[in-house]
């Protein structure tokens, strides 16, 4: 089952990962490819994505969807707040029909460790360590947190390392609660929730 990864987040609210195993003609018999993408990975993780909008809310009205100055995808009468990310293999999407949302899902990988200090600051590097040391999982985690609230604040120009702060984190096993603060006209107090799925990193947070 491709859907590995299912969860209703609040009366409002549901979040899914797809593991994209089908070639685009399983997602064309369901819809229809509405924008010129040439690269054949990225235009499958683009199907998956719509696919799953509509595995989560069946009425939500993908043709309707408009892309904004800043890549987010959005409608225009907002009759869902959703997000979607894309990572290899797998499609995440957030869905709701009353808060503002935001997903990231991501493949640990190890670059993430030469990029750190772009993205986190001092304390938060610091804050990271106790969890694994020898790890990069902590770092890919950090940056899909902080991706997930660039991804739910969606008006772009957000500095990863001066606008949002992961003040604490909560180890609850198999996720993780995130304390962050985001800064650009006020601050603002959000919880990003991450948890591993099939080896990958899955973030969201719901306002």
């Amino acid at each position: 089952m491709p859907l590995i990864y299912h969860q209703q987040l609040n009366n409002h609210t549901k979040i899914g990962v797809w593991h994209i195993t089908e070639i685009e003609d399983f997602f064309l018999e369901k819809y229809t490819l509405q924008q010129n993408i040439t690269h054949p990975l990225k235009r499958l993780q683009h199907i998956a994505g719509r696919h799953l909008l509509i595995v989560l809310f069946p009425n939500f009205p993908i043709e309707l969807i408009k892309i904004a100055d800043t890549r987010k995808p959005y409608l225009p009468n907002e009759a869902y707040h959703f997000s979607i990310s894309h990572c290899g293999d797998y499609a995440a999407v957030i869905v709701s029909t009353h808060n503002r949302v935001g997903v990231d899902v991501e493949v640990p990988n190890p670059k993430v460790e030469r990029i750190k200090s772009k993205f986190l600051s001092q304390s938060e590097m610091d804050l990271l360590n106790p969890i694994h040391k020898l790890d990069y999982a902590p770092l890919t985690m950090a940056w899909s947190v902080k991706e997930a609230i660039f991804k739910w604040y969606g008006l772009g120009q957000v500095d990863f390392k001066k606008h949002i702060n992961i003040v604490s984190i909560e180890n609850l096993g198999k996720e993780i609660i995130a304390n962050c603060t985001f800064s650009k006209q006020e601050e603002i107090f959000l919880q990003v929730k991450s948890i591993i799925i099939d080896g990958i990193n899955v973030s969201w947070v719901v306002d």
